[in-house]
């Protein structure tokens, strides 16, 4: 097993891993969400009015539509199927006044899933100086050949290690350093759990750690990879060797390493 692997597994079961983890991503849920006056107002006349398709119109433009359906994504991102599919308007604004008013209100309102929040944390975790060296943007990152964590969006990222470090992939990065003259590029994910979509976020961040370029990979991964299971995530980090999958928390010691 990779020694940084090995380390952040001994973190996890031995000690207050998930207290220090905290640090990384403060998932504390948010504060209700800000209605705009006017498209509520919108929505209280036409669902007094009974009036289908305006109800409907109006209320794809909130951030968060109050029901949950596989069908609403495409009327938001083609408004104008919502005239053309009338038994579809029907089934779901018979929904809504079953509803009420107010607990339209009420989803509409709902705190952002924690799960959506941990994509920036990590970042600005970054900001706090943990890894002792503050990011800088990247006129002063290639100015210099000094030990450097580089400030920029996935995007960024990727274009620059596309540019001058062999980097293929089309998949935005969330990590991109210098250290003792070695650049290092990865991915960091939490993962909150085993199966869907979190599968996918450690599949991601696996094939980053795994590619062919000019720099060192890592995997910064975080949450139940480092539990003792039978599961086929924690089986994988276990089964590897070579490639550098580490805790946010180890992260800085790592680097100093190299």
């Amino acid at each position: 097993m990779n020694h940084w692997t090995k380390l952040s597994i001994e973190f996890a079961n031995q000690r207050n891993y998930l207290d220090e983890l905290f640090r990384v991503y403060p998932t504390i849920p948010e504060g209700i969400r800000d209605i705009d006056e006017n498209l509520w107002q919108q929505v209280e006349q036409s669902f007094q009015a009974k009036n289908n398709v305006e109800l409907l119109n109006v209320l794809l433009k909130m951030d968060l539509f109050p029901i949950k359906d596989s069908y609403t994504a495409y009327l938001k991102r083609d408004s104008s199927s919502i005239s053309r599919n009338p038994n579809t308007v029907d089934r779901l604004c018979g929904r809504l006044y079953e509803m009420g008013l107010d607990k339209i209100f009420e989803r509409c309102s709902e705190p952002k899933e924690t799960n959506r929040q941990i994509g920036p944390l990590f970042k600005c975790w970054l900001d706090t100086k943990a890894l002792g060296i503050m990011p800088v943007k990247l006129e002063e990152f290639i100015s210099s050949t000094d030990d450097a964590i580089l400030d920029a969006s996935d995007a960024k990222m990727m274009e620059f290690a596309r540019k001058n470090l062999e980097y293929k992939h089309n998949k935005g990065l969330d990590f991109v350093a210098r250290f003792n003259g070695k650049y290092v590029i990865g991915e960091a994910k939490f993962l909150t759990d085993f199966g869907g979509h979190q599968n996918a976020q450690f599949n991601d961040a696996m094939t980053t750690v795994k590619s062919k370029v000019d720099a060192v990979t890592v995997a910064i991964l975080d949450g139940v990879p480092y539990i003792e299971s039978s599961n086929k995530m924690c089986k994988s980090i276990r089964g590897q060797n070579k490639h550098n999958i580490m805790s946010a928390l180890v992260l800085r010691e790592f680097l100093y390493s190299l």
